[in-house]
C-alpha cells in the first residue's frame, strides 16, 4: 500500500528536499506541496492524504493552526500530522502536540526518521524524536498540573510503559525493554489512552512530562 503525503512548508528547497527522501522509498508518494498553511488545508480536505509533513512557522496560518484544523478535537475524519521543524525548542510545539499532532521530528533529524515518522503516523501509531522528548517536553511543561491531585489509576506496568513512551521510544523498543511482546504494549497503550483520556502516544508523553512521571535526573 503507498503512503500518501502532503508536504507544506514555506521554503522550496525544504520541499524540495522533504520530497526527494520520501519519493526514494517505494511506499511513499508525495500527492501535493503547500507553502503555507491555508493552502495546507485546502488541499488536505481536497485530497485527504494519509499523512501531513506540516512546518511549524508558515505564512498566513502557522503549524499549530493547520494541525488543530486538520487533526484537533472535534474534526470530523481527522487527518494524521506530523510537525517538522528546524526548532528543537520552539514554543509552538506543544501546542502542535495537544493540538493533535501524530508526531514531531526535526528537519536534521535525518531521512531514516522522517521516514519512520511518515510510516508510524499511517499506522495509526506516533512518533517524537527522543531528543525532543526528553529536551522539548521537559522544557516546556514548567509546573505538573496534577500537582496535588491523585493520579489516575495506572497499574505499575502500566506506569512503565508511560515513562518508556515519554523517553521517545517506540512499540518495539518498548516491548524489548520490559521482555513483553508488541501486541501486549499496544493494549498497554490503549488502556493508558483510555484511563487518562488521551487520543495518542504524543499526548500521553506530555502528559507524563506535566505530571513528574518520568524521572528528569
Amino acid at each position: 500500500m503507498t503512503i500518501r503525503v502532503l508536504l507544506a512548508d514555506d521554503q522550496a528547497m525544504v520541499r524540495g528536499g522533504l520530497r526527494l527522501i520520501l519519493e526514494d522509498q517505494p511506499d511513499i508518494h508525495v500527492v501535493a506541496e503547500a507553502a503555507d498553511g491555508v493552502d495546507a488545508i485546502a488541499k488536505a480536505r481536497q485530497l485527504r492524504p494519509d499523512v501531513c509533513l506540516v512546518d511549524i512557522r508558515m505564512p498566513r496560518l502557522d503549524g499549530i493552526e493547520v494541525t488543530r484544523a486538520l487533526a484537533g478535537p472535534g474534526v470530523p475524519h481527522p487527518m494524521r500530522v506530523v510537525v517538522v521543524t528546524t526548532f528543537d525548542l520552539d514554543e509552538y510545539v506543544y501546542g502542535a502536540l495537544r493540538g493533535g499532532a501524530a508526531g514531531f521530528i526535526l528537519k536534521d533529524a535525518g531521512p531514516a526518521l522522517l521516514v519512520e515518522a511518515v510510516r508510524a503516523a499511517h499506522d495509526g501509531d506516533a512518533l517524537v524524536s527522543p531528543s525532543i522528548t526528553v529536551r522539548l517536553l521537559r522544557h516546556l511543561t514548567g509546573p505538573a498540573r496534577g500537582a496535588g491531585r491523585p493520579l489516575p489509576s495506572l497499574s505499575a506496568r502500566e506506569v512503565e510503559v508511560v515513562r518508556e513512551i515519554a523517553r521517545g521510544r517506540t512499540n518495539l523498543e518498548i516491548g524489548a525493554e520490559l521482555f513483553i511482546s508488541l501486541s501486549t504494549v499496544k493494549s498497554h497503550v490503549s488502556t493508558i489512552q483510555t484511563k487518562l483520556g488521551l487520543r495518542n502516544r504524543v499526548e500521553i508523553a506530555a502528559w507524563a512530562w506535566e505530571n513528574r512521571i518520568v524521572d528528569t535526573t
